[in-house]
């Protein structure tokens, strides 16, 4: 997204074996880095040393990772992965058949100190040339300011006067579940877009359903019904026939109750 200076290049492949080392990522997790990345390299390091701005509110760095993709999907459990192994912010830049789209997460440190980090939502832009302009880094008086304006970039949305990061990361977000093509399909259309996941266990309460009372396509993955409610873990795509479900519901609860007592 944007023309770093030459002073933060780094340029250093970052082999998979490492992170696994670093992250213990299940079997799972790492079938998705062999079928999906190419090749993850740490392209840029932008700290007071390579950009000449202070560091502020725990942003001691600022890192650009570029990760070639085998076929144009990334799963959101890689990029979490890497965000947890490493601290600092990461701008992501995902390659695919010369085409390049930006993602990033709202990243904060945790109160335990910059040492550990809390990640939320994620951001995209849409496919680009790879040879698309880039414009210069915003300019900021700090890491942290360098930072917000970097993010906001992603984000699309503009500032209100007074508004934090923190409020705007608030409004608008991408799950990191399925970054890819059907991404690129949907950001086409809408510009950096939202989608939100419905509220499953406020839903099942409010129609008087249990975690089994669903068609036969949610009845299957009743135990990660449960864990998404609990926050245990993020749905995948295999799921997202269940959102989808629980979507109708959110939006017709009167319809559906009528057709289950059916």
């Amino acid at each position: 997204m944007f023309d770093y200076p030459k002073q933060a290049e780094l340029n250093r492949v970052v082999p998979k074996a490492k992170v696994y080392d670093r992250a213990k990522p299940s079997r799972a997790i790492r079938s998705r880095f062999v079928s999906q990345v190419s090749e993850i390299v740490w392209k840029y390091k932008l700290s007071p040393e390579t950009v000449n701005l202070p560091a502020r509110l725990g942003i001691q760095e600022i890192q650009v990772f570029a990760i070639a993709l085998k076929t144009g999907e990334l799963s959101g459990d890689v990029l979490r992965t890497l965000d947890k192994t490493i601290p600092s912010p990461i701008f992501y830049e995902l390659t695919f058949e010369e085409r390049v789209r930006f993602t990033a997460a709202y990243k904060r440190p945790t109160d335990n100190g910059a040492s550990k980090s809390f990640v939320d939502a994620y951001y995209e832009t849409g496919w680009q040339p790879v040879t698309a302009a880039r414009p210069p880094l915003p300019v900021a008086l700090d890491l942290a300011g360098l930072y917000e304006q970097m993010l906001r970039a992603h984000m699309a949305i503009r500032a209100r006067p007074g508004e934090n990061l923190s409020a705007a990361a608030g409004k608008r977000h991408v799950r990191p579940e399925a970054l890819g093509d059907r991404s690129h399909r949907r950001s086409a259309r809408q510009g950096t877009g939202c989608m939100k996941k419905p509220d499953v266990r406020a839903i099942r309460a409010k129609m008087g359903l249990s975690q089994s009372d669903s068609p036969r396509a949610t009845r299957s993955v009743s135990g990660r019904l449960q864990q998404w409610e609990q926050g245990r873990r993020e749905p995948e795509s295999a799921g997202e026939r269940v959102l989808a479900y629980f979507k109708v519901i959110e939006r017709n609860p009167e319809s559906v109750k009528r057709a289950l007592q059916g």
